[in-house]
């Protein structure tokens, strides 16, 4: 097995290709291996085909459950922006941001708050569209490239079913962020380069049989929709896997509400949860 980086952008990696040799149980030990080529660091078109070409199953026994109707449309930019920072050697800061919002780590937790209604550690007013719209992958070097901050959380109906676009952007650079989602596997309907077409984009969504995951790359310059069924109550975050990114705020936060009875609520923290 041969792994080697992908980079289809300006960012600086390790081009080192790493090998890995595996042996099946009843083969010939030490056999001469078959060594490969691997593509180019930049081979977007081979990388592009590869992620189009995976499918669910869709069996009997492995279903593709996707769903067909939508409750929730949501169009998320995501990227790195540019804020003030008065104790930073050049009075700037590099932050990360999804439609211009900043995530703060609140100082009490999360699911605590949400748990026992603590107020005032979250709101639940994250805008399901970008605050602005723009050309999200064209030349952007003259806009503002200052985000909002805040502890922001978009909530759900337990069982509502979701349609989320990641559209990332090139302000400052274009780059493939890989999107995790907490709590939920997704189906990955579609996905593209340049900006997002909401009336032909659509069109071609794999309803089918698309690959269900919990992590996409979205493409550089590019965009990735996904679907799921909000069906386990709690906070989960959606958040860059860039770790660096993640640190600079690129994440977000989705509050599921309880259903209806034991089996559809939020479990209580266990008696022996230690304090922070």
């Amino acid at each position: 097995m041969a792994v080697s980086p992908f980079m289809d952008t300006v960012v600086a990696v390790d081009n080192v290709t790493a090998i890995a040799f595996l042996r099946y149980k009843g083969t010939i030990a030490f056999s001469p291996p078959v060594l490969t080529t691997t593509p180019a660091i930049n081979a977007t078109p081979v990388t592009s085909t590869f992620m189009d070409n995976l499918r669910s199953l869709n069996s009997k026994k492995f279903p593709a459950n996707v769903p067909l109707t939508v409750d929730h449309s949501l169009y998320f930019t995501i990227g790195v922006g540019i804020d003030p920072c008065a104790t930073c050697v050049n009075g700037s800061k590099a932050v990360g941001a999804i439609n211009n919002i900043s995530f703060i780590m609140p100082t009490t937790a999360l699911l605590q708050a949400h748990y026992y209604s603590i107020s005032g550690v979250f709101t639940d007013d994250f805008p399901a569209m970008p605050p602005n719209s723009f050309n999200y992958t064209g030349n952007n070097t003259a806009l503002n490239l200052q985000t909002i901050n805040g502890t922001r959380t978009y909530r759900l109906a337990f069982n509502s079913t979701v349609q989320l676009v990641l559209q990332g952007t090139t302000i400052i650079a274009p780059e493939s962020h890989p999107f995790h989602l907490h709590g939920f596997n997704f189906f990955v309907v579609g996905k593209g380069f340049g900006n997002f077409d909401a009336d032909n984009d659509p069109k071609k969504f794999n309803l089918a049989d698309p690959v269900e995951r919990n992590t996409i790359s979205v493409p550089t310059a590019g965009w990735a929709a996904i679907r799921f069924r909000a069906d386990n109550p709690g906070v989960w975050f959606l958040h860059c896997h860039l770790e660096v990114h993640t640190t600079w705020g690129l994440k977000m936060v989705f509050v599921v509400d309880n259903g209806e009875g034991p089996d559809e609520s939020l479990l209580p923290p266990p008696s022996d949860l230690p304090n922070c």
